[in-house]
C-alpha cells in the first residue's frame, strides 16, 4: 500500500492522525470477532444462514476498502465499497441481532466508525 501518495491527498476536516488508525481497527476486529462467536454459540431454532451470508459479505467489502483505496488510489471505488459496506454491516446488525441482541449491539461501534469513514472517503473524494 501507498501511504506517501495518502499524505498527499488533501483531507476534510476532522481527519484523524494516520496513527489513529491501526488501534481502531483492532478493536474493530475484535469486536466483530467476538460478535461473530457469540452469533455462532448462540443456539437458535432460525437459519443461521443468511445471518451467514450477510456477515461474509461484509467482511469481504471491508477487506476489499483498503487495497482499492490504498492499492490502486481508486477513491470513487472506495466509496461505493464502503457504501455497501455500511448496507450490508446494517443487515448484518439485523440479522445477528434476531439469533443474539449481543452479538448485534456488539457491532453498533462498527457501523459508526465505518459511518465516520464514508465521510472521510466522500471528503477526499470530493477535495481530491
Amino acid at each position: 500500500m501507498d501511504l506517501n501518495w495518502y499524505q498527499t491527498l488533501n483531507k476534510p476536516a476532522f481527519t484523524p492522525p494516520s496513527g489513529a488508525f491501526a488501534p481502531v481497527w483492532a478493536v474493530m476486529y475484535l469486536l466483530i470477532l467476538f460478535s461473530y462467536i457469540t452469533f455462532l454459540r448462540t443456539p437458535s431454532q432460525e437459519s443461521k444462514a443468511s445471518a451467514n451470508i450477510m456477515f461474509f459479505t461484509q467482511l469481504v467489502l471491508n477487506l476489499l476498502w483498503s487495497p482499492i483505496f490504498f492499492g490502486i488510489h481508486n477513491i470513487e471505488l472506495s466509496f461505493a465499497i464502503i457504501c455497501l459496506l455500511f448496507i450490508s454491516i446494517v443487515l448484518t446488525i439485523i440479522f445477528f441481532y434476531r439469533i443474539s441482541k449481543l452479538s448485534g449491539l456488539l457491532l453498533i461501534p462498527y457501523l459508526i466508525w465505518v459511518s465516520y469513514a464514508i465521510y472521510l472517503n466522500y471528503g477526499f473524494m470530493v477535495l481530491n
